[in-house]
């Protein structure tokens, strides 16, 4: 499995973090706080929301926190913030650093009533200790504004927590006895942490977990086994099996976290539907074999497919990026539940 991947450019990320959290590169005050739940510039009042929409949809913020500025997001992003929050997990019991971000159209006075999707957005290699899709060279957030604005993608706030909870081991994010719980970091405690922060929807039509390499088999993973919580899934050059060394001696608990093995009782229990987007390069020769045996074998009944071939492209995050512009942002959005009153 190729999980030791982006190597390079985690260790670029960090030194930009390192340098911005230093004051360095940047006009934006150190550690500036944001809190996503007050209004926005030019937003109405929430206060009073919740019951003006009783019976609605929109969840809105139960326990909002302020968050650190980690950057700010520009071109289509419009100078919105990135912050980040160290989330001790109240059901993993794990505690790890959490970025966030909204997109423009959540600080507008016509949306403020409304709740929005939410991407979970995971990195590739250790995702640790910081996540990488947070990274201006990337420019995930902008390039979803961007998307947003032209109507190939639904405005998303993108959550982007730690992947494991060390650069040493890879965890599968996963549950591994003995080990930090992350598969329910993942899928409990970093949901909720938006839920409490954000004005989300009470419904999986407006979840989505994206990941690369890592974090795609992660993201493959927990759609198939949290579809209560994941509708969507976007799995970036994923491994399609755990791995880790850590599952010796619990192969019956490894066997529960196998997406061939999830996808298989899925299909037998007749859904909930999920929707899989997968996406590689056309260069990831060892790769795609594995994922079309995974379409071909489970891409049925509830299982829905998709897959992008990314021209040229490499196991990397800016050819996920390149792909999710070119079709699959469409896609998926077209799946799911936009800004709803």
């Amino acid at each position: 499995m190729r999980k030791a991947l982006f190597t390079p450019v985690i260790a670029l990320i960090t030194l930009t973090v390192l340098a911005s959290t230093a004051g360095c590169g940047t006009d934006t005050p150190k550690a500036a706080p944001v809190r996503f739940a007050d209004p926005g510039p030019g937003t109405a009042s929430q206060a009073e929301a919740p019951g003006k929409n009783k019976g609605s949809l929109v969840q809105f913020p139960t326990r909002p926190i302020t968050f650190k500025e980690e950057s700010r997001v520009g071109g289509a992003g419009r100078n919105t913030p990135i912050g980040v929050t160290t989330l001790h997990g109240a059901k993993s019991g794990f505690t790890g650093k959490v970025w966030v971000w909204a997109p423009p159209e959540y600080y507008e006075k016509r949306n403020a009533n409304k709740g929005f999707p939410v991407m979970e957005a995971l990195p590739g290699s250790y995702g640790y200790p910081v996540n990488y899709w947070i990274g201006s060279d990337l420019k995930l957030e902008e390039s979803l504004a961007t998307w947003s604005q032209k109507g190939t993608s639904l405005p998303f706030i993108v959550v982007m927590p730690v992947l494991n909870p060390n650069d040493k081991q890879y965890y599968d994010g996963s549950d591994i006895p003995g080990q930090p719980k992350i598969g329910t970091w993942l899928s409990k405690d970093v949901p909720d942490l938006v839920r409490q922060n954000f004005r989300t929807l009470k419904t999986r039509d407006a979840w989505a977990i994206m990941g690369s390499s890592s974090g795609g088999f992660a993201a493959l993973k927990n759609v198939l086994q949290n579809p209560e919580t994941f509708k969507v899934a976007i799995p970036n050059g994923p491994d399609i099996v755990p791995d880790s060394p850590l599952w010796n001696g619990h192969a019956r608990e490894e066997l529960a976290n196998n997406p061939e093995f999830l996808a298989r009782r899925l299909i037998a229990r007749g859904g909930p539907t999920v929707y899989l987007a997968f996406q590689d390069g056309s260069k990831e020769y060892t790769i795609l074999p594995k994922v079309r045996r995974f379409i071909a074998q489970y891409g049925h009944g509830p299982v829905k497919t998709r897959f992008q071939i990314v021209p040229n492209g490499t196991h990397s995050a800016t050819t996920y990026v390149q792909g999710m512009g070119e079709g699959t942002m469409q896609w998926v959005s077209a799946h799911m539940r936009g800004p709803t009153a």
